[in-house]
């Protein structure tokens, strides 16, 4: 299994032939590696509707026919645009043929903006726990620390978890590192930063926070075997 970070919230897992996106936000990220053109995922993730992480899935989702899971609203106004979707919600989880998937809480909010200045609801955001090949990834999507963090860190063995760090709009460095303490998670990578100037952060001084050998900085292109 291959896991790669490419700016912002982007996220790709290779796995037994199947590619997973979580949250493909290219167009407009100048942080990322990747190109709309060149993405041939078989599956998108979606934590939430919010334009920088919904991003182009409809014009990659088209392109290669991937399937869009998503919580419930976004996955309905997705499939409305002519999309192959499966609806989630929190805490509901699925045997999908490539591995399972759950739906944790987040506390953020979830809307998708339209060019025409239409704000579309959609529903709660999520955190993603995603289980293949024996081993558990945890995308929080963006969310501010909760409590119930050690909920999902006493019921899953979470091998890598992927946490905002930004601020301002998610937990900030140190909320960040207070909730990977909760989650106890082997590999910590820090995502949602630098994007736009109110979310600047120093990725290094997140990872100092926490025990030696637990935090991980990638950078776009950046993989995990």
């Amino acid at each position: 299994m291959k896991i790669s970070y490419h700016g912002h919230s982007i996220v790709k897992v290779e796995t037994n032939g199947t590619t997973i996106l979580f949250d493909p936000f290219i167009n407009g990220n100048e942080l990322t590696d990747l190109k709309v053109e060149n993405e041939k995922p078989d599956v998108i993730i979606l934590t939430h509707g919010h334009n920088d992480h919904v991003g182009d899935t409809v014009e990659i989702a088209k392109q290669s026919d991937a399937l869009v899971i998503a919580p419930f609203e976004l996955a309905t106004y997705l499939e409305w645009q002519g999309l192959n979707t499966h609806p989630m919600h929190i805490g509901g989880g699925y045997d999908f043929e490539f591995g399972r998937v759950k739906l944790t809480q987040a506390f953020h909010g979830s809307s998708y903006s339209t060019e025409d200045k239409q704000i579309i609801y959609t529903g709660m955001p999520a955190g993603v726990l995603l289980t293949v090949e024996g081993k558990t990834i945890y995308h929080a999507g963006d969310t501010g620390l909760f409590g119930d963090m050690k909920l999902i860190g006493d019921r899953n063995q979470i091998d890598l978890a992927f946490l905002p760090i930004g601020d301002n709009f998610t937990m900030g460095p140190e909320d960040a590192a207070y909730a990977a303490s909760l989650l106890n998670a082997k590999t910590v990578v820090p995502i949602h930063y630098n994007t736009f100037p109110p979310i600047k952060q120093d990725p290094e001084k997140f990872v100092q926070l926490l025990p030696e050998g637990q935090g991980r900085v990638m950078h776009a292109g950046d993989t995990i075997e």
